[in-house]
């Protein structure tokens, strides 16, 4: 009975795994070709791993301590990069100058501050020369409000 058992387990996992592996868009592997991989140090002293799957475009596996996860780009309209396992209700989010994890199920971050070389880069430059903020009052030249 076990080794039935056993058996129909493993049926089971190949199956949803093999039900993960889904063609992706055209633009899905163009957001996949912006992803920084490699082993990204985090604050609190946390690193996560994030490489590219073999032989599965646009497909990456993400490393956090002994936990593993594998994620597919998603697509976002503010030109952040987008990388979900949605079973496990995780997403890898990277910007500009840093990249964070978060766990959607439990409502929190898993890991933030997690950046590769070109990512401190950025956010040192940032540190040096701060962006200006939404909330100034300035205004670039002609954008002046208009009263009638």
């Amino acid at each position: 009975m076990k080794t039935r058992l056993g058996v129909a387990m493993s049926l089971l996992l190949a199956g949803s795994a093999m039900a993960q592996t889904v063609l992706l868009s055209a633009e899905q592997v163009a957001v996949a070709s912006q992803v920084h991989v490699g082993t990204l140090p985090c604050e609190l002293g946390q690193t996560v791993v994030l490489l590219a799957e073999p032989g599965e475009a646009g497909y990456f596996s993400l490393q956090i301590g002994k936990a593993r996860y594998r994620l597919a780009p998603e697509l976002t309209t503010t030109g952040a990069v987008r990388l979900e396992d949605k079973g496990a209700g995780i997403v890898w989010l990277q910007l500009a100058n840093k990249s964070m994890l978060m766990n959607q199920k439990q409502g929190k971050r898993v890991a933030d501050e997690c950046k590769s070389a070109v990512q401190l880069q950025v956010s040192d430059d940032m540190r040096r020369n701060p962006p200006a903020s939404v909330l100034d009052e300035s205004r670039p030249a002609g954008t002046e409000v208009v009263k009638k």
